[in-house]
């Protein structure tokens, strides 16, 4: 049985801010969608304060993407 990877601390640190405001960008567009069928829309500040803990496992999935990216770019497998 093979263990999840684990991402580099410093890449995840430096790529959070970056996922977690590509997560607030798609909430917030997501809840301008949902008024098509009656729910209200979140605003700015609300898409703000979710994407801090939804950006978590975001940034973990885009952070081993890019090391895939980094490894395969330095010849690494």
């Amino acid at each position: 049985m093979s263990t999840p990877k684990r991402p580099p601390l410093r890449l995840y640190l430096l790529l959070y801010p970056f996922t977690a405001l590509a997560v607030a960008i798609n909430l917030f567009m997501l809840a301008l969608m949902w008024q098509a069928v009656g729910w209200p829309a979140l605003t700015p500040v609300t898409a703000l304060w979710l994407c801090l803990p939804l950006g978590l496992p975001a940034n973990w999935w885009v952070t081993l993407w890019v090391k895939g990216l980094i490894d395969e770019a330095e010849g690494r497998k």
